[in-house]
């Protein structure tokens, strides 16, 4: 099957070799970003099915108006010679995508050609995060290893697995892959249209519950610190059960300043915080 063949799939009628722009663009890549956090193999061949068909925007705006192209054909581009930051070959999921030629897309379409328009994010819904070093799956259970710290030989990531849909594609600025020149967003399972990446309302419920969210993430990282601190342990991790988001903020930062083993800083800190309870 033809290029235009596959493009013509998801036309209305079809449309001329001279009426149609096709470009590729790196979807991502299994690397380790910026967040350290990298996409298993299985995930990017789950998402090299999904994202055949979906519509390329601006910026995860998920407007009519800013729907500029549209997948038509993946493929997965493996680079052996090429490494990740753990010493894995790379793997890239690479897209065919075309748009129309108008006059009042030639000039995206010069971008794209000027290298102006080039770096993209995925969205999709990943179910697993899974730690690198012993498998659990943070969204169900929480380890000790923290992201971004050699264990033995193995450097802590969140391996993002199990892709359940796939939503958009969009062009953007940043890219958190660096290697690839990708950055993903992502949007949660039961509400996949809420759009994380525009500002939220302070009074609104769905900021309220960002914030409870991140405090529970945040109490959870503080106790699996405090799991470390010897003797002192339980008390810290009782005083960190009482603290608010903020108070989580400046305990956990006193946690990770802190290497000798008398940890008095902390429990100076952890002082204050029994007199206020």
């Amino acid at each position: 099957m033809t290029n235009l063949e596959k493009i013509n799939q998801f036309t209305r009628r079809e449309l001329q070799e001279e009426e149609v722009y096709q470009f590729d663009v790196i979807l991502c890549n299994n690397e380790i970003d910026r967040d350290l956090e990298r996409f298993s193999d299985q995930a990017l061949q789950q998402m090299q099915k999904l994202f055949i068909g979906k519509t390329g925007i601006f910026d995860h705006n998920p407007r009519s108006n800013n729907q500029t192209a549209r997948i038509f054909d993946t493929e997965l581009v493996r680079s052996p010679d090429q490494k990740t930051k753990d010493g894995r070959p790379l793997i890239s999921l690479k897209a065919n995508a075309y748009t129309i030629r108008t006059d009042s897309n030639s000039d995206f379409i010069r971008e794209i050609d000027a290298g102006i328009k080039k770096e993209v994010s995925v969205s999709c819904c990943a179910g697993k995060q899974i730690c690198s070093v012993c498998g659990a799956d943070r969204r169900e259970s929480v380890c000790s290893h923290i992201p971004g710290n050699y264990y033995g030989e193995k450097y802590c990531c969140v391996i993002l697995d199990d892709i359940q849909d796939a939503y958009e594609w969009s062009f953007v600025a940043v890219p958190a892959q660096v290697g690839a020149g990708v950055t993903k967003y992502f949007r949660s399972q039961e509400n996949p249209d809420q759009n994380f990446n525009q500002e939220l309302n302070q009074d609104s419920p769905e900021f309220s519950q960002l914030l409870s969210e991140i405090e529970t993430q945040m109490r959870s990282e503080v106790l699996q610190l405090c799991g470390r601190q010897g003797a002192v342990s339980k008390a810290l991790q009782t005083a960190a059960e009482r603290m608010d988001l903020r108070e989580l903020l400046q305990f956990k930062k006193s946690l990770l300043e802190e290497q000798k083993p008398d940890l008095s800083g902390v429990e100076i800190q952890l002082a204050g915080f029994r007199q206020r309870s």
